[in-house]
């Protein structure tokens, strides 16, 4: 037995240690890339805010472009509280968006998120609407149609932006305004003035060059395509959309477009209007070319006939409150669901109502975490206090059951039938251990969910050293929490292993902590292997959960916190050994006593 018990304590370190490497290659080699890219684009856009007119060389970016850049076209500035950035007549691209309210990082002087690339450019995302002849089937490439603007024009929420051009007697007038926000509004008027019926259908299209460099690619946040057609929510990831492809859909009114995790692009056609909705995926000189766009129904304009359409264009953060405003506003269907609510909306959207009650009355959006998880472990304590009771049952009896081990130990259905026995006369149901658990697991999960994909955690300052709640924590052992003056990511040829795989911060510690704690107080398992699988999994859970957002660790570790206090009252109340008491017992009396 004692060989056998050795022999699966070296198998499970190997595994252990397997699974470390594993995580390592496929899950910490990856995020370090990522942050490489995030570093590399974030000066490169911080050189393109210093010269607008200049895009970041390829090489900074490390990517290739699509296509050689389309020829040099005018440019008309864009200038709100929210936005800055151009509109390129060629084509009447928004093609180029700083959002001025958010940073790449805490810092205010760091440089504003880039949401739209022009064309031709590394990463390039752009939004173009426009008019197609009526027999078009396909969303188009480039548009080349130059349009002109006043000279001196700048579109502003106070000054909207006007545009014409001619093509064989038909005069095209486009007018664009914009809010304070993140809305536009592009509202066209088509006069034909030849001798002949005009044969036209207008399109909208968001198109993305490549994958974002800064994507999340995670399965708990959607990027990718994402709209509203048929009063269904359409979702399709990068990787699915470029694989598999996605059908034409027919539809009335709704809304389209691309989203990363915080950020999203959309077309909104008029509601009564009815389109076509296409997602192709084309290859581009050697790069995915994405594109969300529709095409309306076939047009006929008389000649001397003058037709008005109108379309909205939402580019900005996917903040729930100014979405839902939007969808009051224009009669946009669920355009809050641009935020990735996932399966389980019916839970994560109450709990961010909750969520943001709490922010407004309290302020802050970690002591708003740290309070909803108190109402929650609330709503499910009856729950837990009967898991914690079968638990506590369960440890109290420890010693009957090691008395039965050793009497019965040979005859398995003996042993079986006495402790089936036991459990009747203690009144125990083991089963009620794990199934009161078993129940809160997806509303903790739609927390979790609700933190990862809202927007509101993103560099949301917390006490002490945590100043992005969205981000790792910035401490790690290795320097002794910064008393040591070096930074381990900064050292040669090891930095990127040092500031991944060994980066284990002061909240992933407590974290461990406590789950450590939390363990400690249900039964050992019964077999020695197992109970060393339980020991090292704090340790384990440790590495693996250094990389993830400060806010979720300070949640999880809080979380621990309750759920030790309530076990801690109900494990006193049935007089049960609990390390919290042998800890007492052992140091804090003896002390006190000296």
């Amino acid at each position: 037995m004692e060989n056998d018990s050795g022999r699966n304590t070296i198998i499970f370190v190997l595994c252990a240690m397997a699974i470390l490497v594993v995580y390592q290659v496929f899950v910490l080699g990856p995020q370090a890339k990522k942050h490489q890219a995030e570093l590399q684009r974030a000066q490169a856009v911080a050189a393109a805010q210093q010269h607008p007119g200049a895009a970041p060389s390829q090489a900074s970016l490390g990517v290739l472009a699509p296509a050689p850049a389309v020829a040099a076209s005018p440019q008309v500035a864009i200038d709100t509280p929210s936005l800055t950035g151009r509109i390129t007549l060629r084509g009447a691209r928004i093609d180029e968006l700083y959002l001025k309210r958010y940073h790449v990082t805490p810092d205010p002087k760091s440089p504003m998120v880039e949401l739209l690339r022009p064309a031709g450019g590394p990463h390039a995302w752009f939004i173009q609407t426009g008019w197609l002849p009526s027999n078009a089937q396909d969303l188009p490439d480039v548009d080349a149609i130059q349009w002109t603007a006043q000279p001196g024009a700048r579109l502003t929420p106070q000054t909207p932006l006007v545009l014409t051009y001619d093509a064989q007697g038909v005069r095209f007038t486009r007018t664009i305004s914009v809010d304070d926000n993140a809305m536009f509004t592009v509202a066209d008027q088509v006069t034909n003035g030849a001798a002949q019926p005009a044969l036209l259908r207008a399109y909208g299209m968001v198109e993305q060059q490549g994958m974002p460099a800064d994507m999340v690619n995670s399965n708990i946040v959607h990027e990718g395509a994402v709209g509203i057609l048929g009063g269904t929510l359409k979702l399709a990831k990068y990787k699915d959309w470029k694989k598999k492809g996605y059908p034409d859909l027919s539809a009335k009114g709704g809304w389209l477009g691309v989203t990363e995790k915080y950020w999203l692009s959309a077309l909104i056609p008029d509601q009564s209007e009815d389109i076509t909705a296409k997602f192709p995926v084309q290859d581009q000189g050697g790069v995915d070319v994405y594109k969300s766009g529709f095409l309306g129904a076939p047009q006929t304009i008389a000649p001397g006939q003058t037709v008005t359409r109108t379309i909205h264009v939402f580019a900005g953060a996917k903040t729930v409150p100014a979405l839902k405003a939007y969808g009051k506003q224009y009669g946009i269907p669920k355009f809050d669901w641009a935020v990735d609510w996932g399966n389980l909306w019916f839970f994560t959207q109450p709990l961010f109502i909750v969520l943001e009650f709490l922010k407004g009355y309290i302020g802050s959006i970690g002591l708003s975490i740290l309070a909803l998880t108190v109402l929650v472990k609330l709503v499910f304590f009856p729950l837990a206090n009967k898991s914690y009771e079968s638990i506590s049952k369960m440890k109290k009896i420890q010693p009957m059951m090691e008395a039965l081990k050793k009497q019965h130990g040979s005859d398995q259905a003996k042993l079986q039938q006495e402790t089936m026995a036991l459990y009747q006369r203690e009144k125990i149901n083991p089963l009620m251990g794990c199934l009161p658990m078993l129940i809160q697991i997806p509303v903790f999960y739609s927390l979790y969910k609700v933190l990862t994909v809202t927007i509101e955690m993103r560099q949301a300052p917390f006490y002490g050293w945590i100043h992005d709640l969205a981000a790792k924590d910035p401490t790690t052992v290795l320097n002794l929490f910064g008393l040591i003056p070096w930074n381990p990511a900064h050292t040669p040829l090891i930095g990127t292993f040092l500031d991944t795989s060994l980066h284990i911060g002061a909240w992933p510690l407590i974290y461990g902590f406590t789950m450590w704690l939390s363990q400690a107080m249900n039964p050992p398992q019964a077999d020695p292997t197992q109970q060393r699988i339980f020991q090292l999994m704090p340790i384990m859970f440790t590495f693996i959960m250094a990389p993830f957002t400060v806010g979720l660790l300070i949640y999880w570790s809080w979380n621990n916190v309750l759920s030790i206090l309530q076990q801690y009252a109900i494990m006193r109340r049935f007089k049960v050994d609990n390390p919290i008491d042998d800890f007492i017992g052992r140091f804090v009396r003896p002390r006190a006593a000296e």
